[in-house]
């Protein structure tokens, strides 16, 4: 019987934002210099193109070698399971077919892994963690050395993936991965991140403490960082002695799955990472399964509700990392220019497709007045290819995504809001048919409108107007997210009264994306975390989710000791 097709446009978003595995398979790659002249040169290059078989990876591509352009795939490769160390074509009966947002021409189809893949991919996960959790700690960081240096060798490979797949530019892409490069680098130091705790507590009794692995872990990755959010999870629920399922967006898998390559050439035994694919059917089995300890997943507030509670219904610890509504209070006393740039940037980056971007503008007094140069920076921003030389961001992920930004759009204009600069219906001349919605400004919000209340996730910002910085605070204390805030101010004590008093998790002073490094950890709050509680991604807070914390308290009495004679011989080991 031919495989049932299922058209990824046409499932219902439960996980939305929250999955990431794909594979990359192109009939033509061309060879492709390094780094920074990666594109241009490699164009020159394209009557050398030439056909690259899946070989080991069904990403069909390698470090120097990979996708450059947005041209139709002649015969596209469906993308595999990762188990036991090893690509294998899935059984499935369901297929979801994978489009490049730009051309919206199929790049591959993405199974719904089969019940016995599934579950095959935890039997693997298992039976590899006795063996995993004895291995030693300095081995394990060993591993992650290698997977550090594998990951840098690819980056561009990385890069390319996400940019054919999810539509961000090259740039930005190579931003993605590096992202979660830092946290596999941090996760290299884990031999004094993991070390324990002890007290002589009486006469000859002490207590001391120490973190084991809880066993087999699962991540649900979303569509935006197919690099970054995979490298969230891997590095510290591996070098802590966990093993992990990993279930990647069914959008844009591909990332995902070179990193499953490079994970196996690092070193790491089989079943200590694996990688299953699917919608709602693969996530509700994550939740549920027994053996599975730990769930790590990003993605929108309807979904991550639904899978904080059923996974915590089931015992199991969840980290959930959802929407936002992040605002930027901007004072008349801010620099200017650099404030209207950062603004600009931030705003429209990633098309807007971004947990912590800058989507409303709190205007204080007199900067309301400065929209239109803000939306001059906008205007000035080049929206094309993501392989194409200049291009500033790419589209929005499907046509469906663009269909509903532009209804917000549409929305605020009834509401009585002003559209200062309009993004509806721009098509680069080269992709006509891709997911296009330009960079869009609102101006006169009011806090009722559906552009404020609903985070739009797209390449829009909305601006409100405020007389004073008690106003602003209040505003935006108000919105039920958390994730983050800025402040564009030249005043200290302005400065340090708004990070005291602002309720978002991450606060910027002067910097419109405040997103910590991996030494810190990811700390939005409100309804932009599930359960009410706090964000543990990366960090000491990401080695405590993945591990479980043990005391011992001992007494050994030293009249106890037996005496003995020292051996001076040779020690034979025998």
């Amino acid at each position: 019987m031919a495989a049932r097709r299922v058209v990824s446009r046409n499932i219902p978003a439960l996980v939305s934002r929250a999955q990431a595995p794909r594979t990359v398979h192109l009939a033509t790659r061309m060879s492709a210099p390094k780094a920074s002249q990666a594109l241009t040169a490699t164009r020159r290059l394209h009557a050398t193109a030439k056909h690259l078989s899946p070989a080991t990876t069904t990403a069909a591509s390698t470090a120097t070698s990979y996708p450059t352009s947005h041209e139709r795939i002649a015969e596209p490769v469906d993308t595999q399971n990762f188990l036991d160390n090893q690509f294998t074509s899935s059984k499935a009966s369901q297929w979801i077919d994978l489009y490049d947002p730009a051309t919206n021409n199929l790049v591959t189809r993405v199974p719904q892994s089969t019940d016995a893949e599934l579950k095959a991919a935890v039997d693997s996960a298992e039976k590899a963690f006795p063996e995993w959790r004895k291995t030693s700690l300095l081995h394990r960081q060993q591993i992650m050395f290698k997977f550090v240096a594998l990951i840098r060798e690819n980056w561009d490979r990385l890069a390319a993936s996400i940019t054919l797949e999810q539509g961000k530019t090259f740039a930005d892409a190579r931003g993605d991965v590096l992202r979660g490069l830092q946290v596999a680098e941090t996760a290299c130091g884990i031999t004094t991140q993991l070390t324990g705790e002890l007290l002589e507590v009486s006469k000859d009794m002490e207590t001391r403490s120490y973190k084991e692995p809880l066993g087999v872990t699962a991540a649900i990755c979303p569509f935006n960082f197919p690099a970054m959010i995979p490298l969230w999870s891997i590095p510290l629920a591996t070098v802590t002695g966990n093993t992990i399922v990993i279930k990647p967006s069914e959008r844009d898998p591909g990332a995902m799955m070179i990193l499953a390559e490079l994970c196996e050439k690092a070193g790491f035994p089989p079943g200590v990472v694996n990688v299953v694919h699917g919608a709602a059917k693969t996530v509700d089995f994550i939740l549920d399964e027994p053996r599975i300890k730990a769930i790590s997943f990003v993605g929108s507030n309807k979904a991550g509700e639904y899978i904080y509670s059923r996974a915590s219904a089931n015992g199991k610890r969840c980290q959930a990392n959802l929407g936002a509504k992040n605002h930027a209070a901007v004072l008349p006393d801010c620099n200017k220019n650099h404030a209207l740039n950062a603004i600009a940037g931030a705003a429209f980056g990633a098309a807007g497709q971004r947990c912590m971007a800058l989507s409303t503008l709190v205007l204080v007094g007199e900067t309301k007045d400065w929209i239109p140069e803000i939306a001059k920076r906008a205007r000035q921003l080049s929206v094309n290819g993501g392989f194409e030389p200049g291009a500033d961001l790419g589209p929005v992920i499907s046509p469906e995504a663009k269909t509903r930004i532009e209804a917000v759009i549409a929305s605020a204009e009834k509401e009585g809001a002003k559209i200062v600069l309009d993004g509806r219906g721009f098509k680069p001349e080269k992709y006509p048919n891709g997911n296009w919605v330009g960079p869009t400004i609102i101006a006169d919000v009011k806090p009722h409108m559906r552009c404020y209340v609903e985070e739009i996730f797209g390449p829009v910002l909305v601006c409100l107007n405020v007389p004073t910085i008690d106003d602003a605070i209040s505003l935006i204390n108000a919105n039920e997210y958390g994730n983050g805030t800025a402040i564009f101010t030249r005043s200290g004590p302005t400065a340090a009264r708004f990070q005291s008093e602002i309720e978002a998790g991450q606060v910027g002073i002067n910097v419109p994306i405040p997103v910590p490094l991996p030494m810190f950890s990811f700390t939005g709050n409100k309804k932009s975390v599930a359960g009410g509680g706090a964000s543990t991604f990366y960090g000491k807070p990401g080695i405590n989710f993945y591990t479980q914390t043990k005391t011992v308290t001992s007494l050994w009495r030293a009249e106890d000791a037996v005496a003995t004679k020292a051996s001076v011989n040779m020690p034979t080991q025998s």
